[in-house]
């Protein structure tokens, strides 16, 4: 009974691994090392998306993320999220966003994240978005976002796979 039940757990330890969704790569570009990128799938009709990641700079002198881009999109933008007097704020970052020396910049939902807009069609779960990001001293590094589902809070997130009716809608957030 003993070997049933191990072939068992083998068995589904072996499913639950092909099964999760393969992450992106690590891409390094001189001492910045960019991992987890990703996105959410978007409703029919969205003209927005959010692009998030992991920039670590493993050197001893500053970088920045100044820009970006992406064929997909007809924008490209660099913004931040964040709780101002009870209200939740998003602004773009227009010079861009300091990556110090010895630290990890974390892009996720409700903080940084990369805003891609004019969208020229849907990400749909499981697609892979290429995107190139702007930096003053590694420049142009290519990355591309893992699309997973709607409600993803993170990489590797399903999210909801079921139909949401959403629409890109910023009311509620004020833009500076």
């Amino acid at each position: 009974m003993k070997t049933i039940s191990k072939n068992v757990l083998l068995a589904a330890f072996a499913l639950a691994i092909s099964a999760a969704p393969a992450l992106a790569e690590e891409v390094k570009a001189g001492d910045l090392v960019i991992s987890q990128a990703w996105s959410r799938a978007t409703p029919g009709g969205a003209k927005v998306a959010g692009g998030y990641l992991v920039i670590e700079n493993k050197g001893t002198a500053p970088d920045r993320l100044i820009g970006g881009s992406a064929e997909i999109a007809g924008k490209f933008e660099i913004h931040e999220m964040a709780v101002e007097n009870g209200v939740m704020k998003m602004r773009m970052l227009d010079k861009g966003l300091a990556i110090d020396p010895g630290k990890t910049v974390k892009f996720a939902p409700g903080g940084y994240h990369l805003m891609l807009q004019e969208l020229k069609g849907p990400f749909k779960q499981g697609d892979k978005v290429p995107v190139t990001l702007q930096f003053e001293k590694a420049g142009k590094v290519a990355v591309t976002l893992d699309v997973q589902g709607v409600g993803a809070q993170a990489p590797g997130d399903a999210g909801h796979s079921g139909h949401m009716d959403m629409k890109p809608d910023h009311s509620g957030m004020k833009m500076k």
